[in-house]
């Protein structure tokens, strides 16, 4: 079985992979390398073992031996057994002992541990994993004292983990490389309050915590703060040739203000200028995810319903008519329950996985695809040709919309990394940006649907930032909008972003359809009559 994976995993996996952080279920395989390499090590420990023992057994022989001959060495060597096994000891056992001694037992340790290093994340995915802690961080506003503690929402049934002040230090560092002087704040005391707990570190020390400390809170306008850590720098180290540069300036700075209290009064007054910047619909967004700031107000939940939906057009629909939930009125947004079983679902991962690759989104300027920031997941795309479920599950489609799925795209399919998360965006092409679809002349893109592939502990809701509606995934159900107006202009309404994955690892599917054959098809709702 273990062959049969690693096979695999030779097949569809690149030396010197990137970008592994962007996929859970990818990093599901890193957890079999590790699983192969801790067996490795402990054949190679009790390899050491035996050698070990073997070499005690020796000397304990030779050392009742030796006890025995000093005593009388002249008497001990008069026995011709015992002359001749000193020559044979001396002459043929110490060469056998000394090859033992030489022998390398790491060997076969080392040549697996070779070979599953290039299967290894580098230092991007190390980078890309920490700044996903700092990003869910900040869109679910957690102390960093709650993730040190690994006590996070929706993890009380999971095993914990905790970070040490080696794994804070490395987040500070990391926040540090990218100008991220706030973050790096944070992680750094963290750093510095678990050391101030007793807690012991084999890489870093009190004054090197504080001597970044007192550089990113200087970059954040803290004068005083700056000051402080600098001081008690000091007090470790006299000799700290940069903490006595940086005190005499930071004194310099200080000795132009008047008072103390001008600089705490001028420190605030930054703050709130740059909260007054942060961006709305970031703001909103991050509001979203965190479950405030919904829109459903009990007029609008009054026109929402549960139904069985039996398509008229399609007689499989009559006899077994298919869950459907309104989630949102105007644009309509709607759900479908059951719509996928656990057997199509699984096999679509399995069909995914293989060709994962990181997300793209499209340029606006250049209208290329390209990787952004804003959306850390991989995904794949599935052909009907490829597998019977995939052609099941597009037919479906267009069977329960009455869309035709001929010219919409490939099912793509996407799983979320560490922190995983695409940001607000809309599916249609605008106009004032570089036709993304004119490749596939089958114009813009009507519609989307979009297929839960798995339940999310936390986080992982789909927001529509525009309107403040809130959509939680559940396995096995599939949403449904379109994103055009009649009139084929873009409903900017449809605006919406995934939010990140706080823990749990999410899988979905999309289906794009286009305008292209939808001509007569395009019902005036799916929202029933009366």
């Amino acid at each position: 079985m273990l062959l049969c994976w690693f096979i695999q995993l030779l097949l569809f996996s690149s030396p010197a992979q990137s970008d592994l952080f962007t996929s859970i279920g990818q990093m599901m395989d890193l957890l079999m390398v590790e699983k192969d390499l801790v067996s490795s090590l402990k054949d190679y420990i009790s390899a050491e073992e035996e050698k070990l023992q073997r070499l005690k057994q020796w000397a304990e022989r030779l050392d009742v031996l030796s006890a025995a001959s000093s005593e009388d060495p002249e008497g001990f060597l008069g026995h011709p057994v015992n002359a001749f096994k000193l020559v044979k000891r001396l002459n043929t056992e110490w060469a056998e002992l000394e090859s033992l001694v030489l022998t390398d037992m790491s060997d076969a340790f080392i040549s697996n541990l070779t070979i599953q290093r290039q299967f290894f994340p580098n230092d991007e995915d190390q980078a890309g994993a920490a700044k996903a802690l700092m990003r869910l961080q900040d869109t679910y506003q957690l102390e960093t004292s709650i993730i040190s503690s690994g006590q996070l929402p929706g993890s009380e049934d999971l095993p914990r983990s905790v970070l040490t002040v080696d794994d804070c230090y490395d987040l500070g560092k990391v926040a540090y490389s990218e100008a991220d002087y706030f973050h790096t704040k944070l992680w750094m005391t963290q750093a510095l309050r678990q050391l101030e707990q007793g807690e012991a570190s084999s890489t870093v020390d009190t004054a090197t915590v504080l001597d970044y400390l007192s550089y990113s809170v200087y970059q954040q306008g803290e004068l005083l703060a700056a000051l402080d850590f600098t001081k008690r720098l000091l007090e470790l180290d006299p000799t700290h040739q940069r903490a006595n540069g940086n005190l005499k300036y930071f004194e310099y700075q200080l000795s132009k203000k008047k008072k103390a209290e001008q600089i705490d009064e001028e420190d605030q007054n930054q703050k709130g200028d740059q909260a007054n910047e942060y961006l709305p619909e970031r703001r909103k967004y991050e509001q979203l995810c965190r479950g405030q700031g919904a829109l459903m107000t009990p007029r609008r939940r009054s026109r929402l319903f549960c139904r069985y939906f039996n398509n008229q057009r399609h007689p499989n629909y009559l006899i077994g008519p298919v869950k459907q939930e309104d989630e949102w009125d105007s644009p309509y947004i709607v759900r479908f329950h059951d719509i996928a079983s656990e057997k199509e679902m699984e096999m679509v991962k399995e069909l995914a996985k293989p060709r994962l690759r990181r997300a793209t989104v499209h340029d606006p300027q250049t209208g290329k695809l390209t990787t952004a920031q804003y959306r850390v997941s991989k995904s794949a795309w599935l052909g009907s040709h490829e597998h019977p479920v995939v052609d099941k599950i597009n037919q479906r489609v267009e069977d329960i919309t009455g869309l035709d799925v001929s010219t919409a795209e490939d099912l793509q399919v996407a799983n979320y990394g560490v922190g995983g998360q695409y940001e607000p965006h809309f599916d249609f092409g605008r106009k004032d940006e570089p036709d993304a679809f004119e490749e596939l002349g089958t114009g813009n893109r009507i519609a989307t649907w979009l297929l839960y592939m798995s339940d999310v502990q936390a986080g992982g809701n789909t927001v529509f930032t525009d309107i403040g509606a809130v959509v939680r995934p559940k396995k096995g159900t599939a949403v449904f909008w379109y994103n055009l107006h009649r009139s084929g202009e873009g409903d900017y309404r449809t605006r919406h972003a995934a939010c990140p994955v706080l823990i749990g690892n999410k899988w979905v599917s999309n289906k794009w359809i286009h305008e292209r054959g939808q001509e007569f098809r395009r019902r005036c709702s799916l929202q029933p009559s009366g």
